[in-house]
């Protein structure tokens, strides 16, 4: 049978083979020529065999009984009737019974704390946690006082659309003023009266994650003035601003401010923003826009979860490339960017690129802005021919138009990552900063045989 020599004839089978002008081969077999002395041979679909593919697949093993990538063992030859008793499962981890058939609920631990609630994933669970709680289990608390109050956010930190002068324009009501409980004559941030659109906006100097706002009027010439309604933006850049909506809202969400000039109102962010600008817009104001104010939230750190490329948390739809290779031209056997996921088991069980250069790419839209921390590649074997990303670059976008590349912090120049030196070990690469984007793309600069990959993100939707 000449399937068991394929390894030894594809690089000649690339070059010389061609389809039969009339196919001989049975069951969904695709016939070839040119290869060999054989008029023809042919590539049998999974589960037939024989010289014309009209033979079923004997054994314990074949067809392979084990789902979800599961690993078939033969153990024995034997048969009981018509089920083949001489084999056991070898599952991936979330997965059980004897054919690998079940996926494992890990909900049923209830493993999401705070009220957190679980989703069940192939082989992992994720957890929508409540605003303040976050973490893998929303066992983290983010409530710290982010240093309005307290003077960690410095002056040179808080800007203002526009800023009141009082008394002849002797009281400057400026933007550093805006802390909540700030004391004497003048002690908080005003607009100005003719401004329409007023905005006050903190830069944390990087990113953060902010969980609520706590906001105070202040009185001016024994008047009481407050923020009586008022949105929220954030910004990663200070030139692109996101208006928050909140968790199945599909207007902008309007914020219940103050009722007097002295007592304090908080209200929570859930989802959580994340963002290094926050823009607090008045709405309705009593007699002015006046504020003192302090956010709360906590740094962004312990952010190195698999992003779902394994556990198929990111869909088939998210993931793109350039092009997709199809051995002998076989729609059987394309390589299709749902294919790269790590560890996925098959006969294609990668993303393989249609030519070698470095302008493929493949592509994963995390359908919004997260933090990503490292990459995890793995190569793979097509018919016995090892093949893998030696090394690679990467780039990233938040709209899927313009893009920007890692660059190494030391030369700043586009970062060059160490990929695989085989088909099967896991290689890890840490972005270093992190950063924040939509969409990844992997794009592979060196390579063993043929461009192909399996891989998986890691970050957290920080």
């Amino acid at each position: 049978n000449w399937l068991v020599f394929l390894p030894v004839f594809l690089p000649i089978m690339w070059v010389l083979s061609d389809y039969c002008e009339v196919n001989l081969c049975h069951n969904g077999g695709t016939c070839v020529t040119g290869v060999g002395e054989d008029p023809f041979i042919c590539i049998c679909a999974d589960g037939f065999t024989g010289e014309t593919c009209n033979l079923n697949e004997t054994g314990p093993c074949s067809p392979n009984p084990c789902r979800n990538d599961g690993f078939c063992e033969v153990i024995s030859s034997t048969r009981r009737g018509d089920v083949f008793g001489g084999y056991i499962c070898k599952c991936q981890p979330g997965f059980e019974g004897v054919h690998c058939h079940i996926n494992v609920n890990d909900c049923e631990n209830e493993p999401c704390k705070n009220r957190g609630t679980c989703r069940d994933l192939e082989a992992d669970y994720s957890c929508q946690c409540p605003s303040p709680y976050v973490g893998k289990q929303c066992q983290l608390r983010c409530i710290t006082l982010m240093g309005m109050e307290g003077g960690d956010i410095l002056e040179s930190q808080i800007t203002a659309s526009s800023v009141h002068y009082g008394i002849l324009g002797l009281q400057r009501w400026g933007p550093e003023l805006a802390r909540l409980n700030h004391q004497g004559m003048v002690n908080a941030w005003t607009a100005a009266n003719h401004d329409k659109n007023p905005w006050i906006e903190i830069n944390m100097l990087k990113k953060v994650r902010l969980t609520g706002i706590i906001t105070q009027g202040a009185s001016r010439m024994g008047i009481a003035e407050y923020v009586k309604l008022f949105k929220v933006a954030s910004s990663f850049d200070g030139k692109t601003y996101t208006t928050y909506r909140g968790d199945g809202l599909t207007r902008h969400k309007v914020f219940v401010g103050n009722t007097d000039n002295d007592s304090t109102k908080s209200n929570m962010f859930d989802p959580p923003i994340v963002a290094q600008f926050i823009r607090i817009i008045p709405l309705v104001c009593r007699k002015a826009c006046t504020l003192r104010m302090e956010l709360v939230g906590c740094e962004l750190n312990g952010c190195s979860e698999p992003m779902g490329m394994k556990s198929r948390l990111i869909s088939d739809g998210q993931l793109s490339a350039s092009s997709a290779f199809r051995t002998w031209n076989i729609d059987t056997f394309t390589w299709h960017p749902q294919f790269a996921r790590l560890d996925k088991q098959g006969k294609t069980n990668a993303w393989s690129a249609a030519t070698n250069n470095r302008s493929e790419w493949l592509q994963v839209d995390l359908q919004k802005t997260k933090r990503l921390t490292g990459i995890i590649t793995q190569g793979a074997k097509d018919f016995g021919v090892v093949q893998y990303v030696s090394a690679f670059k990467v780039a990233y976008s938040n709209n899927g138009h313009a893009w920007n590349v890692v660059k190494d912090e030391n030369s700043n120049t586009e970062k060059i990552f160490e990929g695989n030196v085989d088909n099967n070990m896991h290689k890890k690469n840490v972005f270093d900063p992190p950063f924040y984007a939509q969409y990844v793309r992997i794009v592979p600069w060196e390579w063993q045989e043929r461009i192909t990959l399996r891989m998986e993100l890691l970050g957290c939707d920080d």
